[in-house]
């Protein structure tokens, strides 16, 4: 019999004022996985390039819902030539599209996001909003689309019987870019050379699961991944990479 593969350790628990349960992947959450653009990342294209410093940004964002659109929509408007690099073809209204099924994304320019910046740029690599956030001494995540934000965090909502809610929170695997991600010559979840942070992620990335969660449930996440275990189960990436120092 084969070994199973991608083993993690799950916490769920019974949402205090709703008729709800959190389930948690805490492998992931207690990992040390943290974000190496620029330090690293190769990237998500099919052929991996890491000298474009694209990231995530080779792909227009998608948009959850309306909200979300109107929050990038007064983003964008506060952006400043000295952030954005493609600034000038952005304000004419050329940074949102249409996908075949009606639905918005933003556009693609010169082989990314519109709102990336290439290495060239004075202004700062990487995403415009990102840059100009920053600069603000805001939020990154505020200026964003959602779906920017949250990777590689994955909130799923699940309807049951009775009304009752079934929410996971989890590490963004290569399905979830939909058929497209297992194309992808590298993806960061999938490599050791990304979990090499000073904190656990669920510190790391605390706010992003505030948002997600609120604070009462983040709380609660927090105080079940301190407690006291004999010995927690190791990301997989982690795993892979103490075998390979010990051959």
């Amino acid at each position: 019999m084969s070994k199973p593969e991608e083993l993690h350790e799950w916490i769920s628990f019974a949402d205090p004022d709703t008729e709800q349960t959190w389930m948690i992947d805490a492998t992931f959450l207690r990992s040390n996985w943290t974000c190496i653009y620029g330090n690293g990342c190769q990237g998500i294209l099919d052929d991996a390039d890491p000298t474009l410093h694209q990231g995530c940004c080779s792909y227009g964002a998608h948009f959850i819902d309306k909200e979300d659109l109107a929050s990038v929509k007064k983003s964008v408007k506060r952006l400043k030539p000295e952030h954005w690099q493609n600034y000038d073809r952005g304000q004419q209204g050329k940074w949102l599209g249409k996908e075949k099924d009606g639905s918005d994304i933003t556009t693609l320019y010169k082989g990314a996001c519109i709102f990336h910046n290439r290495p060239d740029f004075e202004g700062g690599m990487g995403c415009a909003f990102h840059v100009a956030a920053t600069e603000e001494g805001e939020r990154p995540m505020d200026w964003k689309p959602d779906v920017c934000w949250q990777v590689p965090l994955r909130l799923e909502q699940h309807d049951e019987d009775e009304d009752h809610v079934l929410s996971i929170v989890r590490e963004w695997k290569r399905r979830d870019w939909g058929g497209g991600g297992f194309d992808f010559e590298w993806w960061c979840t999938d490599d050791s050379a990304a979990f090499v942070g000073s904190r656990p992620v669920y510190k790391y990335l605390k706010d992003e699961l505030i948002e997600l969660c609120g604070d009462e449930i983040y709380d609660i996440i927090v105080k079940q991944l301190q407690k006291p275990q004999t010995t927690f189960l190791p990301h997989p990436q982690v795993r892979r990479k103490t075998k390979t120092k010990t051959k």
